[in-house]
């Protein structure tokens, strides 16, 4: 089970973030799609589209980079949002276990 902090919903088209950008979160599809892209040359390049159950952001959020790609709703899409206090005080709890 993922630790949700919040819920957010996004309209088709819009961005929930962008490639080079900076962030402690890891997403979960709950609804509709992401679209994840990469800026090639100045041209967009469709990586992946994400459907329900996914998980993304994950890269930036472990490794502690910006962001390696572009992450796009497709339709009207909601996701769960893990924010890193509650996902590590999770993680600890687990290990002590």
């Amino acid at each position: 089970m993922f630790p949700i902090a919040s819920y957010e919903t996004y309209q088709d088209g819009e961005i929930i973030f962008r490639e080079n950008s900076h962030g402690d979160w890891i997403y979960l599809v709950e609804e509709g799609a992401v679209e994840l892209s990469k800026d090639v040359n100045g041209k967009k390049v469709v990586l992946e589209t994400l459907q329900p159950e996914a998980v993304f952001g994950e890269l930036a959020y472990i490794a502690k980079i910006p962001r390696t790609a572009t992450a796009t709703a497709v339709g009207t899409t909601t996701v769960g949002v893990l924010d890193r206090t509650i996902f590590d005080r999770e993680l600890n709890q687990l290990r002590a276990d």
